[in-house]
């Protein structure tokens, strides 16, 4: 027996599937995967078979033929072609975490194509596909052009290739937005985005913190799992970390929005008050919010919070007005860039 890789496109009508896959059990063809892509000429359907081996090209060209399939493509594959093609995306998806450069290689095997070419980008490139072509927008700058001669790239395909652009696009903007602080003391911190993985080292430091410290970041009481876990991407913020050498969080900041309107919060462990840190996050924030064009950023913090007052007045915080124990200060972006 041997492997084999078989697309036909057949009408998207009720039973023709049925049609081309009876044609091909006729001659003993064992169907091991099969994928669905839907086009505007019809249904292409993608098999990975197991074939007789007195079988040639020519008798699974007539076998699709046969079947009512057309526009054929029939060639020998390998082994690693069992992998279901879900597993494989997400194999191609882990692999660009840890090294984004390998965006290339990875769509040669996500599509099975024959090359990738980058390109300097130019204004009229927008990304799409046409035949054995498929034009990517490269996050690392520039343009990628996957080819393959045979067959033609589907729809399906081509939004598979651009999930893998878009998580090699998160990781090239997690180490965009990664910097390093020096303390005046000396000691260096990596500032960065915070993401999932970071809940355990996050809940480790606000086991560190004092209960007076909570309860100035948390008024309602300290979050559950569940909340921190969301506090860590928000939907339409960042959260930024301190991060120290030994890989501890010392620190976190979390933008929050709300149409053009941003929300400011700090938490920092005790140890590590009143060393700068605080005013680098919030000043990072600040110029995240005007990057995305927010209007203004609000903090809320305790009156009796002396630090966290004259830091907000540092960073420009204007309008100061206070409900109770609770002081709301505001902080203009006068320059903000326009909204993407």
């Amino acid at each position: 027996m041997a492997l084999w890789r078989v697309r036909a496109t057949v009408d998207d009508r009720p039973g023709y599937l049925s049609v081309l896959t009876a044609s091909l059990a006729l001659r003993s063809v064992n169907i091991l995967a099969v994928q669905v892509h839907t086009t505007e000429e019809g249904a292409v359907d993608d098999f990975l078979v197991d074939a007789p081996d007195a079988l040639t090209e020519s008798d699974l060209m007539a076998a699709v033929a046969k079947g009512r399939g057309r526009d054929a493509f029939v060639a020998r594959a390998e082994a690693q072609g069992l992998a279901d093609q879900p597993t494989r995306s997400l194999a191609l998806a882990g692999r660009l975490v840890h090294e984004p450069d390998l965006l290339g290689e990875s769509l040669v095997a996500l599509l099975d194509a024959t090359d990738v070419r980058w390109r300097p980008a130019s204004a009229s490139d927008v990304a799409g596909f046409h035949g054995g072509r498929m034009t990517l927008i490269d996050p690392a700058g520039g343009c990628l052009e996957v080819l393959r001669a045979l067959p033609a790239f589907t729809p399906a395909e081509f939004a598979r290739a651009q999930a893998l652009v878009e998580v090699a696009a998160s990781v090239h903007r997690l180490h965009r937005e990664q910097v390093s602080l020096l303390l005046p003391d000396g000691t260096e911190l990596v500032l960065r985005p915070a993401v999932a993985d970071d809940l355990a080292a996050v809940r480790e430091m606000h086991d560190e913190c004092s209960p007076a410290t909570l309860r100035r970041r948390y008024p309602g009481g300290v979050p559950g799992e569940a909340r921190l876990r969301r506090l860590l991407e928000p939907a339409r913020g960042i959260t930024l970390l301190a991060v120290a050498p030994g890989g501890s969080v010392t620190a976190m900041a979390t933008l929050s929005v709300e149409g053009d309107l941003g929300e400011v919060t700090l938490l920092v462990e005790d140890g590590w008050q009143r060393r700068g840190l605080g005013t680098a996050l919030l000043r990072r924030l600040h110029g995240h919010a005007a990057r995305t064009g927010l209007a203004a950023v609000v903090a809320h913090t305790a009156g009796d919070d002396v630090a966290m007052l004259r830091t907000l007045r540092r960073l420009g915080a204007e309008t100061f007005e206070r409900d109770g124990a609770l002081v709301s200060a505001t902080l203009p972006v006068a320059d903000r860039a326009p909204a993407t």
